[in-house]
């Protein structure tokens, strides 16, 4: 990286922020600006620090991160957004994204997928949590979520389309070797360009922009 990104956070546990700060204190590309327990909380503070990206749980007090995101993007349409969530919100994640924030992340995730998501949004890209279930990934396929509608669309070859259905059913890049008579190294290789061009980072990301542009469908998901 060749830039500085400007956070602030916000979450009503105290501990969970400290944890958060603390791991964020040693990556140097990142300056924390702030921190809000509630979702007024965490206005007031974007209001004053004007940050490049926002962490923000989805549950907390006096307001809820849907309706801050949805304050804050009023204000400023070009606000970049992370959602953290528990494991089980599915709905709140979904509620979260079509209010316009560009990503998500699970509360277990770990300190590089925390960095790169916010890497990800500041650099204006989408970012799904890679712990996402088929679950909730149909569920923000069917949502009014969009991030593709200015973009153009991909064309894959016949190989990279079959290994993105299979890369969809959970295989490995080993697994999806063996059936296609490939090596592993080659499979990667493959992988690597579809994640270029699809703009994406894992393979969630890679299942739902395969459901959004009819690549793959619903029920060939495991």
């Amino acid at each position: 990286m060749k830039y500085t990104i400007r956070l602030v956070i916000a979450d009503d546990h105290e501990i969970f922020r400290d944890g958060l700060v603390l791991m964020l204190s040693k990556d140097g590309d990142i300056i924390l600006e702030g921190q809000a327990e509630n979702g007024l909380d965490l206005i007031h503070l974007v209001q004053e620090k004007k940050p490049d990206v926002i962490l923000t749980d989805i549950k907390m007090p006096r307001m809820d991160g849907i309706q801050a995101a949805k304050a804050l993007l009023a204000e400023n349409p070009d606000q970049k957004i992370i959602a953290l969530s528990m494991f089980d919100e599915e709905n709140l994640i979904v509620e979260m994204l079509e209010a316009g924030a560009k990503g998500y992340l699970l509360k277990n995730a770990d300190k590089r997928e925390i960095i790169e998501a916010i890497e990800q949004v500041y650099e204006g890209n989408s970012y799904y949590c890679k712990h996402t279930s088929a679950r909730l990934a149909k569920m923000i396929v069917n949502s009014s979520f969009n991030p593709y509608k200015k973009t153009e669309k991909a064309v894959f070859t016949e190989r990279e389309t079959v290994i993105i259905k299979l890369t969809c059913q959970q295989l490995t890049a080993q697994q999806i070797g063996e059936r296609l008579f490939l090596s592993k190294r080659t499979v990667e290789g493959y992988r690597t360009k579809i994640l270029e061009k699809m703009n994406v980072k894992n393979t969630t990301g890679v299942v739902i922009y395969a459901l959004k542009h009819g690549l793959v469908e619903e029920k060939d998901i495991l």
